[in-house]
Parts: C-alpha cells; sequence; structure tokens
C-alpha cells in the first residue's frame, strides 16, 4: 500500500514538474531566485 502511494506521487510530482516546464515557469522562478540572491548580497 505504502509503496503504491509514493508511485502516485513520484509519478504526479513529475507531471506537474512537466507542466511547470510547458508553461515557461522554469524561467520566472530562476529569474526570482537571481534576484534574491543579488539582494542579499547588496547588488541589485
Amino acid at each position: 500500500m505504502r509503496n503504491k502511494i509514493r508511485g502516485i506521487m513520484f509519478i504526479l510530482g513529475g507531471i506537474f514538474i512537466g507542466l511547470g516546464v510547458y508553461r515557461g515557469e522554469v524561467e520566472r522562478v530562476l529569474m526570482k531566485a537571481i534576484n534574491i540572491c543579488l539582494e542579499c548580497v547588496g547588488i541589485g
């Protein structure tokens, strides 16, 4: 039972990651991460 739930969650995770890549959200997340890092260092 536990392995079945893990498998389903793994598949769902892959589907949601694929949807995010398809929608172009990777670029948005990367830009936000860069901005946060630059603000912490004090450059931005």
